[in-house]
């Protein structure tokens, strides 16, 4: 899903609301979780998962078409863990 998509469904829901109104939740959400990434935090949706921050290790990769090695430099990358569905009732 994308963000316009889940921005339309939201409108969808809730058709009180103005478009403006929900697109600028909608960016206010991502850009709370964005941020607090950043500063290393982690960020937990209660039903849905959370998000954190995991380290990559550098690494060495090959151009499959000349066959030349070159190094990845490390980086970090947001993680989202999702929760696991409870058992069916």
């Amino acid at each position: 899903m994308t963000r316009s998509q889940l921005i339309t469904q939201i409108q969808e829901k809730f058709p009180d609301l103005e478009r403006r109104t929900v697109e600028e939740a909608v960016y206010l959400f991502f850009n709370e979780i964005s941020s607090a990434l950043q500063k290393g935090h982690r960020v937990e949706l209660r039903g849905l998962g959370s998000f954190c921050v995991r380290q990559r290790k550098e690494r060495i990769a090959r151009n499959p078409r000349s066959g030349e090695k070159f190094k990845i430099a490390s980086k970090k990358n947001p993680f989202l863990k999702l929760e696991r569905p409870s058992a069916p009732c």
